[in-house]
C-alpha cells in the first residue's frame, strides 16, 4: 500500500512538471530577434529569425571564427545572445575576430502575439528541438535553418578568412545540437571550403541513442527494462525509430558512423544534478536515460565509448560547481575552451 502511494505521488509530480513545462512552452517569447535569413528548400521557403553580430551581407575579412549559439526550450534567443556576447568579450583576441549567430526557432504562438509576417518560419512549441518541420509558411525542418546558416558562413566571398564554425547549444539548444550533429547535412559546405566545424552540446535533458540499450543503473547498459510501459523510449528524438523527414533514407548505422567522425564536445555542469529540475525531461523516455542531466550526459558518453572503444575521439568538459545555467556554462573557463579554444580546461573521462 505504501509503495503504491509513493509511486502514485511520483507519477502525480511528474505529470505536474510536464503540465508546467507545457504552459511555459506555450507562452509567447518576450523578444523576437531583429534579423532574418532566407531558408529555401524543395518544400518551400521561409525566413528564420536570428541575431547576427556583424553585417554579413558584406564581406567580413579578418573573421576567423563563427559561433552559432542556440537557445533553450523557452526560445529566448535574446538571453542567449547576451550570454554569447559575454563569452565573446571574455575570449579576448579569439572573440574579437569572431562573428556570433543566434537563431530563434519561433513557435506559432510567437507569430500570433507579435503579428509577424507570414514568411516568418515558426514551429510547434518544442518540435524544433528534434528537427521537425515548421508549421508555416512551408514544412521546413529546423535543421534546414541551420543548414542555411552554415551555407552562408561557407561563402568565401563573404568570409575569406574563416577557419572554424562552432555550433553550440545549452539545455533545449543542446538537444538541437546533439540531434543536428547526428542528422545535419550543413557541414558539407564549410568542410568543402576548408572550414572546420565543431558541435558543443551543453546540459541537454536527453540524447538520441543508436540502439535500444539504456543505462542499467549499475554502470552498464542493456535492454531497457521499462520498454513495455514506455513504447516511445527508442523513437526519435530519443532513439533511431521514426526519424524526421529531414533524415531522408539514412540508416542508423550510417548516422552513428557520421556522428563519431564529427568534432563533438560535451559541456556538462557538475551541479546539474537535480532530478526534479523544472525543465528536466521527466517523461519515461527521458527517465530511461538517467535521473538527471549530469548522469545522463556521462552515461551517454560511456555508452558511445563502449560501442567504439578504439575510435571514440569526442571530448567531455566539466564545468565545476555550475548547474543548469546557460550563462555560467558558456562563460566558464571550459565554455570558453569549447567555443573559442581558450586554454585552461582539461578534458575529463566519464
Amino acid at each position: 500500500m505504501v509503495l503504491r502511494y509513493v509511486l502514485g505521488a511520483l507519477a502525480a509530480t511528474a505529470a505536474l512538471v510536464t503540465l508546467t513545462l507545457q504552459a511555459a512552452d506555450e507562452k509567447p517569447v518576450k523578444v523576437v530577434a531583429d534579423q532574418r535569413l532566407a531558408v529555401t528548400t524543395p518544400a518551400g521557403s521561409g525566413e528564420l529569425a536570428l541575431y547576427v553580430s556583424r553585417d554579413w551581407s558584406q564581406p567580413q575579412p579578418g573573421v576567423t571564427r563563427a559561433v552559432i549559439v542556440i537557445h533553450g526550450r523557452l526560445r529566448n534567443a535574446d538571453v542567449y545572445n547576451a550570454s554569447a556576447e559575454k563569452a565573446q568579450a571574455a575570449a579576448g583576441e579569439a572573440g574579437r575576430s569572431a562573428i556570433l549567430v543566434v537563431p530563434q526557432f519561433l513557435a506559432e504562438v510567437d507569430a500570433t502575439a507579435f503579428r509577424l509576417p507570414a514568411a516568418t518560419l515558426r514551429w510547434s512549441a518544442t518540435g524544433w528541438e528534434g528537427g521537425s518541420d515548421a508549421k508555416g509558411p512551408a514544412p521546413i525542418s529546423s535543421f534546414a535553418g541551420l543548414d542555411a546558416i552554415l551555407a552562408k558562413l561557407a561563402d568565401r566571398t563573404l568570409f575569406p578568412d574563416l577557419k572554424t564554425i562552432v555550433v553550440a547549444g545549452h539545455s533545449g539548444g543542446g538537444q538541437v545540437v546533439q540531434r543536428y550533429a547526428i542528422l545535419g547535412r550543413g557541414e558539407a559546405a564549410p568542410i568543402a571550403a576548408g572550414i572546420a566545424v565543431r558541435y558543443v552540446i551543453a546540459n541537454p535533458s536527453t540524447y538520441a541513442y543508436f540502439s535500444p540499450d539504456r543505462p542499467d543503473g549499475q554502470g552498464g547498459f542493456g535492454p531497457f527494462a521499462g520498454a513495455a510501459a514506455c513504447p516511445k523510449f527508442d523513437r526519435w528524438k530519443y532513439g533511431m525509430a521514426d526519424l524526421p523527414a529531414y533524415a531522408g533514407a539514412s540508416s542508423p548505422a550510417a548516422l552513428e558512423q557520421a556522428y563519431l567522425g564529427r568534432d563533438v564536445t560535451y559541456l556538462l555542469g557538475t551541479a546539474d544534478t537535480d532530478p526534479n529540475h523544472p525543465a528536466l525531461d521527466k517523461t519515461c523516455m527521458g527517465e530511461a536515460q538517467g535521473p538527471y542531466r549530469l548522469a545522463r550526459g556521462e552515461d551517454y558518453i560511456r555508452y558511445l565509448r563502449g560501442r567504439h572503444p578504439d575510435g571514440f575521439r569526442q571530448r567531455l568538459l566539466l564545468v565545476e560547481g555550475v548547474g543548469h545555467d546557460g550563462d555560467r556554462m558558456l562563460t566558464s573557463t571550459c565554455g570558453l575552451a569549447a567555443l573559442f579554444d581558450r586554454p585552461g580546461c582539461v578534458p575529463a573521462t566519464p
